[in-house]
Parts: structure tokens; C-alpha cells; sequence
């Protein structure tokens, strides 16, 4: 998925999250937040250069149970699970270099 693609409002459950299999990145934040939109560049070059690679845009926001149940304080937040369990995290990305070092604690690409 295309970081200029808008956050999705349906969410997946925690349950699903935790049964993906493979290299998955969540990206939390919202559609009207100025912090997110301006980081979209960076998200968008360093998720390419490690293509293919499952990424969900998830609306996030008050009362959400998915970023709730991973305590998403702050937007965006980027989460890198490996086979369902989280293995790296990056807040409000500045850089493609502060993503990448993320991805790489990631194994193969899913499965899917």
C-alpha cells in the first residue's frame, strides 16, 4: 500500500494483527493531522526501497482499540512486526535513514 494512500478507518483486530505471517509495517496516525501529511515523503522512499512489503495505514484516535492495545501515543507512529509481534517502532519519522534502520530488524516479506 502506498504511503499517499489515506488512513484506513476499518481496522484490523488485535488477533488478526498477531496472526500475521511475514514482514508487516503499521502506520498509525490520522487523515486531518499535519505531522503525519508531512511525513508521508519519507514513509512513502523508505517503505520503497523495501518493497514488497505489507504496510496498513491505520486511522487512528481516541477510543480505537488496535492503536489502544500497541499504546500509540503519538502520530505517526510506525510499527515493524515480524510474524505478528513487534520488533521495532519509530514516532514521527524525520528521516528515511530513522525508518530504515527500523525495517531492518525485519526477516522476509509475507507470504500473501
Amino acid at each position: 500500500m502506498s504511503s499517499r494512500m489515506p488512513y484506513s478507518p476499518d481496522e484490523p483486530t488485535r488477533a488478526a494483527v498477531d496472526a500475521m505471517a511475514g514482514s508487516t509495517v503499521l502506520e498509525f496516525g490520522a487523515n486531518w493531522c499535519g505531522i503525519c501529511q508531512a511525513a508521508q515523503g519519507v514513509i512513502g522512499e523508505a517503505l520503497a526501497a523495501r518493497a514488497p512489503l505489507r504496510h496498513l495505514k491505520i486511522e487512528d484516535g481516541s477510543g480505537r482499540p488496535l492503536g489502544r492495545s500497541f499504546g500509540i501515543k503519538l502520530w505517526p507512529t510506525l510499527l515493524m512486526l515480524q510474524d505478528g509481534r513487534e520488533v521495532s517502532r519509530v514516532v514521527r519519522p524525520c528521516s528515511t535513514g530513522e525508518i530504515a534502520g527500523a525495517l531492518s530488524q525485519l526477516g522476509s516479506a509475507p507470504t500473501e
